[in-house]
């Protein structure tokens, strides 16, 4: 790699640089992970971002030591894609910033900004985003995945809001990127997820109107239910304005000392769809046999992120995967047997979250979708058990590969159970844009069954 002039860029930095060995070292290498479960890599240094120009300054020290760069924005990716071995980290999560402009319904967002303080930002003007559902989701690694967020069937995934992009490219410069100016930075920048070649340190993006309301319906039955209930919401779905989000999960509910199958729709109301586009689940066949429900329910977005953090908490191991699948309802379930029969007990479940399609645009390459997404979440305390979990989250869904449309890369477990995360043709365009942007490999991409988590879990073992 080409080496600047500049003597020392860490001397630019406000942001601390803590090398491998330094007595802060583990301690950053841990806070960069949201998962209680850490992966077992080492950076050789850890860049703790200040402001934008230390992530200017972290990238020209990376290539003046000849270190791949790796990036942590809220540090929510379930394998922890940014701690890598060896290279530099760059830390994002200090880069928290929000500004709303009302009159042109603009928000510029920085890279760790999370939902609950986007959504704060943009409720006094009338205005909301489809943030991520989990509140300690950073909108970095969340929108550059495609953002499948709250009322994402009826605003698009959040990728598509992205009106502009402020980004540190490999060769260390900062350019304000637009579809006028950089075109390709920002098809890649719309859902290549780990795959982007940049770092971007501020968000330029596009909000939307406010729900007249948000109301919610949830209906847990009994686990036995299981297969009618999910076939039934899969037939449900193409009836149900896209303002209605619709999934339903199987296993763990907080607050019920059973495993269940429940049903939840949120209407994000307009003026054209009110609370009245719920009632169709009021009428399943099965409707009378619910243990607990929640019928067209107004609450609020804050009340959204505490049921979503509650479902999964903080401080416990976590593996989770997914993959998106057409076909029929009795399809899916045949196939999806391996993964629903062998659920775990405790905090363990899976989401059967019915999406549809949403038409792509020709200026992004987020394309991977399907009617339904079928996700495996694991949650648990103990080392011992981490291989069992493992094996059951990307395992299991060996038995649902040929019905697969992709996976969304907000799960990211590409080193465990490799998927495509893009439609074939725009995977190869991205590569060929990274040939221009990076041509070194300067910024890690994707990761490779050599950093699999499962693996890890396994030498564990041995």
């Amino acid at each position: 790699m080409a080496r600047p002039s500049e003597p020392n860029p860490a001397q630019r930095m406000r942001g601390a640089v803590i090398r491998r060995g330094d007595t802060s070292y583990e301690s950053a290498r841990l806070d960069a992970v949201w998962n209680e479960r850490k992966p077992a890599r080492f950076p050789d240094v850890i860049v703790l971002a200040e402001e934008e120009q230390d992530v200017v300054a972290a990238v020209r020290l990376a290539r003046a030591e000849g270190l791949r760069v790796s990036v942590r924005s809220g540090g929510h990716s379930w394998v922890g894609n940014g701690v890598r071995d060896g290279g530099l980290l760059i830390d994002l999560s200090r880069l928290q910033d929000i500004t709303v402009d009302p009159a042109t319904r603009t928000a510029t967002v920085q890279p760790s900004a999370k939902g609950p303080a986007i959504q704060a930002a943009l409720a006094p003007h009338g205005l909301f985003f489809p943030t991520g559902h989990a509140p300690t989701v950073g909108i970095g690694g969340f929108i550059l995945g495609g953002g499948y967020g709250w009322n994402s069937r009826h605003l698009g995934p959040a990728c598509l809001s992205i009106r502009a992009i402020d980004v540190v490219l490999a060769d260390g410069t900062l350019v304000h990127a637009t579809d006028d100016n950089h075109p390709d930075l920002l098809w890649a920048a719309r859902g290549s997820g780990p795959g982007f070649f940049g770092i971007v340190t501020r968000f330029h993006l596009d909000a939307h109107p406010s729900p007249t309301a948000i109301v919610r319906t949830v209906h847990s039955y009994p686990l036995p239910l299981r297969d009618e209930v999910l076939a039934w919401s899969y037939d449900l779905l193409e009836s149900l304005p896209t303002t209605v989000e619709f999934s339903a999960k199987v296993g763990h509910t907080p607050g019920l000392d059973t495993p269940t199958v429940s049903l939840t729709a949120t209407a994000f109301c307009t003026p054209d769809h009110g609370p009245e586009v719920l009632a169709p689940l009021e009428t399943a066949p099965f409707r009378d046999r619910a243990l607990r429900s929640v019928v067209a329910r107004e609450t609020t977005i804050e009340e959204l992120y505490d049921i979503a953090d509650r479902l999964n908490p903080a401080g416990l191991r976590w593996a989770v995967d997914g993959i998106w699948a057409d076909g029929s309802a009795d399809e899916i379930l045949t196939a999806a047997a391996p993964v629903l029969d062998t659920l775990p007990g405790g905090t363990s479940f899976v989401l059967w979250m019915l999406w549809g399609h949403y038409p792509p645009r020709p200026d992004a390459c987020w394309s991977t979708q399907a009617k339904a997404y079928l996700s495996p979440n694991a949650g648990w305390h103990e080392a011992a058990d981490d291989l069992r979990h493992e094996n059951w989250v990307h395992g299991s869904l060996a038995a649902v590969q040929h019905l697969s449309k992709g996976l969304q890369f907000s799960d990211n477990n590409l080193a465990d159970r490799f998927d495509l995360g893009l439609a074939a043709d725009n995977a190869e365009r991205l590569e060929t844009i990274r040939g221009s942007y990076d041509p070194d490999g300067f910024f890690r991409t994707y990761m490779t069954p050599a950093e699999s988590s499962t693996a890890y879990a396994t030498a564990s073992r041995s």
